[in-house]
């Protein structure tokens, strides 16, 4: 019995937007100093504004007592754990399935780095209007949002071209 080839060579997405991640986060250490002081990119919509969160998305439990770095950094090896699984089943030819699994394993795994390294994430994208602000943020979770928004919208609407 052949075994068809599985989707696991999508694992280079992933590689790819962790070194962007890294990169970025690199550059935005070095070059936008003090942080928390916004550099405007595109007056009036996007800064570049270094930031730090010891939480998650939104800062969500930034400011508990120190035991959510390795909360996270152990659901971060979880939910990697899974979707790599995931892509081991999934046929190769599959990209609308591999695709945002890789970007989601990425942006996972681009956090998780940061986690470990300083226990907290290096963010510096900010998108605002007027008095709006949208929460600074990076390439890891540009990964994680547009990975999971695609997963969600290609789930919703595969049955419909099937069909």
């Amino acid at each position: 019995m052949k075994s068809k080839p599985n989707a696991l060579p999508w694992l280079w997405l992933s590689v790819a937007v962790i070194v962007l991640d890294q990169l970025s986060k690199w550059w935005a250490l070095g070059a936008l100093q003090p942080a928390g002081m916004p550099h405007p990119v595109i007056p009036g919509f996007l800064n570049w504004t270094l930031a730090f969160n010891t939480g998650a998305a939104f800062s969500f439990l930034a400011d508990s007592a120190g035991w959510q770095r390795w909360f996270f950094v152990l659901l971060a090896l979880v939910i990697t754990s899974v979707l790599v699984v995931w892509l081991a089943r999934t046929p190769r030819r599959d990209w609308r399935t591999a695709l945002p699994l890789g970007l989601i394993i990425g942006g996972a795994l681009g956090n998780l780095i940061d986690r470990l390294h300083a226990a907290q994430v290096t963010d510096f994208i900010q998108v605002y209007y007027r008095q709006w602000s949208y929460p600074v943020f990076n390439v890891a979770d540009c990964g994680i949002t547009v990975g999971a928004v695609m997963l969600i919208a290609f789930g919703l609407f595969s049955g419909k071209a099937k069909a």
